[in-house]
């Protein structure tokens, strides 16, 4: 299950983010758990410079804007990380990977 935190004050715009992410979750069937947060200090704490703010399992994803429904979409999906060395072989002929 995905962690989901829209990050605002409770203006409209963070409404209207709520309200997407929800829309996609339930027509995507996405498992996940939705937290709004309104704290001020909470929100500093991800250095999000405007609201709303989507952030989706610690990362903040999107801020300042509300996406359209296909971008919730891509945020909400889990994101590929990067290897250490990129697939290259080392000296072994070997990757890390």
């Amino acid at each position: 299950m995905i962690q989901v935190k829209i990050l605002g004050s409770g203006c409209a715009k963070c409404a209207q983010l709520a309200d997407a992410v929800q829309a996609v979750i339930v027509a995507d069937g996405i498992a996940a758990e939705v937290k709004k947060v309104q704290d001020m200090q909470e929100i500093i704490s991800y250095n999000v410079l405007s609201t709303p703010a989507l952030v989706v399992d610690g990362e903040v994803r999107c801020a300042g804007r509300v996406p359209s429904a296909e971008e919730i979409r891509s945020l909400l999906a889990p994101q590929k990380r990067g290897c250490c060395c990129k697939g290259s072989s080392g000296a072994s002929g070997s990757s890390c990977c």
